[in-house]
């Protein structure tokens, strides 16, 4: 029955996570929270690092991930699988029927909607991530001061990373290596 469920839960992420791998990412903490012996918003964390550190689409990689981890080789299979199929079903009867639709303007209305919805998806995702890596939200619950609610040595690294990545511009794969050095170097 869990693999059952696993399929339907990835299927209709599949299908409504609009804007690529991140667009996931919101449908992932939904599903976090209704299935929490799945696996947590930390292990979502976990996730996106092992996505974007091996080849391959990110949500596939999550999808596949969070499947091993919920129900094996089998369910890491039909996960991705599931996640996969409405893209795989909505580009067959798009491209039967593009041409007749090219220049409708309810199709272009549709982007046009659909774009903005995905940037707002993706930056939700992004602040969730941003929670579970850069705060600790527990220091604040527990009356502690401002000081101890950052995880300083996180934060600084995410600063330099993202500063780095925008004056560098080298491969992704060398600032996941450095990060990744970097984590074990200081034990984040």
């Amino acid at each position: 029955m869990t693999i059952l469920q696993l399929m339907l839960e990835f299927f209709k992420t599949g299908l409504f996570s609009v804007g690529g791998g991140l667009a996931t990412l919101p449908f992932l903490y939904e599903m976090s929270d209704r299935f929490p012996e799945w696996f947590s918003h930390a292990d979502i964390a976990d996730m996106i690092a092992v996505a974007e550190s091996t080849p391959g689409p990110i949500g596939i990689n999550m999808s596949t991930y969070a499947g091993f981890r919920t129900a094996g080789i089998p369910g890491g299979i039909l996960a991705s699988l599931a996640l996969a199929l409405p893209s795989v079903i909505i580009i067959l009867i798009i491209a039967r029927f593009l041409n007749r639709f090219r220049d409708s303007k309810l199709v272009e209305g549709a982007f046009y909607g659909l774009r903005p919805a995905s940037i707002a998806m993706i930056s939700a995702a992004g602040l969730n991530v941003a929670k579970v890596a850069l705060v600790n939200m527990d220091a604040l619950a527990g009356g502690a001061g401002l000081g101890e609610f950052f995880i300083w040595k996180a934060l600084a690294l995410a600063a330099v990373i993202f500063i780095a990545q925008r004056k560098l511009k080298w491969s992704p794969v060398i600032f996941i290596a450095i990060s990744a050095v970097v984590g074990i170097v200081f034990k984040f």
